[in-house]
């Protein structure tokens, strides 16, 4: 299967620059058997009772540190995890090799090794994010965050992430009410979007394509009400690879630990997913492959022809689609 396949054309004025507001109030697809288009806030006229909602509670930490090398040459740092005293890291900066030192605010460090594109830094202190790090907004963002918080969930807790699970990033505190009112359940599962998520695909034979590993984790107590809905609408392409990775015989388990699943079309899913709510994202990306394994290439690709003659907001903050799993027999029925 080739990589160049999964390409499409996008006008550079439809990359969302910052988040919509309030945050309900974005556009949402929903394509079913047939085409709508809505407000986000409208997704709960198309919830039933009995039906969950899974969502990724994973919080995005400040994990991008700006400094610089002895030589005085800017250094970009994005801290993936810490490995026992040192860090894993992506950094961006010139001639970065092993030895090589770095000083930031109040904290210095130097290169240990690098093994591909990651980086295992040393620093002389521990590191305190909180103070000296900045949210890891994806390089089309161009605009500065001036709200912190606008790039996390409003339901986000636990911290771990170094990019946002951004389909969850349109919901308010008063929607979610909402939603329960109405007898829909939510479930909160957590994934740790890592590199694995974001990092784009570079053999063109995608079968060679290898993740990264993520952490998920998904407790007993949500793992039953997931498996005891009557449809499970997973928001997130993430919710879809931690599912998928503790599926037992259709099942959810209780699991945690790391998950390098890659799926992408032909994938055959294991869980029972009827719904998938997520962004429009980039071509020939892990997350468009997973929602063209979803939904069906041919249905992915009128949709998004849509999004773009209809001006949607494309990528982290921009709109929402609601997409039915597996209709592909009615591709040529779809009404665009």
């Amino acid at each position: 299967m080739q990589l160049s396949d999964f390409d499409y054309h996008l006008p550079k004025q439809l990359i969302a620059q910052s988040g919509f507001e309030p945050r309900d109030n974005s556009k949402l697809m929903i394509v079913n058997d047939k085409v709508e288009q809505v407000r986000f806030y409208n997704i709960v006229d198309y919830l039933n009772k009995g039906d969950v909602v899974v969502l990724n509670d994973s919080k995005v930490i400040p994990a991008r540190i700006i400094g610089k090398k002895e030589t005085g040459g800017k250094v970009e740092v994005l801290i993936i995890r810490k490995i026992n005293k040192d860090y894993e890291c992506l950094v961006k900066g010139k001639n970065i090799k092993e030895g090589t030192k770095l000083f930031f605010k109040n904290v210095s460090g130097a290169v240990k090794n690098k093994k591909g594109f990651k980086y295992l830094i040393g620093f002389d202190k521990e590191i305190n994010l909180q103070s000296m790090g900045e949210m890891p907004t994806p390089p089309y963002i161009k605009e500065k965050l001036l709200d912190q918080s606008r790039y996390n969930t409003v339901y986000a807790r636990n911290n771990g992430s170094i990019a946002a699970p951004t389909a969850g990033l349109h919901f308010t505190k008063k929607l979610i009410k909402q939603i329960e009112d109405k007898g829909v359940r939510i479930a909160y599962i957590t994934l740790h979007v890592g590199p694995g998520t974001f990092l784009p695909v570079r053999t063109e034979k995608i079968e060679e394509h290898k993740m990264e590993e993520e952490y998920f984790k998904i407790d007993k107590e949500n793992a039953e009400i997931i498996n005891n809905a009557k449809r499970i609408v997973n928001v997130g392409t993430t919710v879809v690879r931690a599912l998928e990775s503790s599926c037992v015989n259709g099942k959810i388990t209780s699991n945690e630990g790391w998950t390098d699943l890659f799926i992408y079309p032909g994938y055959k899913f294991k869980s029972r997913i009827n719904y998938l709510l997520t962004n429009f994202h980039l071509p020939k990306s892990t997350l468009f492959l997973l929602v063209c394994a979803f939904a069906g290439k041919e249905r992915i690709f009128k949709a998004y022809k849509n999004a773009i003659q209809n001006s949607y907001r494309f990528y982290s903050f921009g709109d929402a689609m609601m997409i039915k799993r597996g209709i592909h027999s009615a591709d040529r029925r779809l009404s665009f």
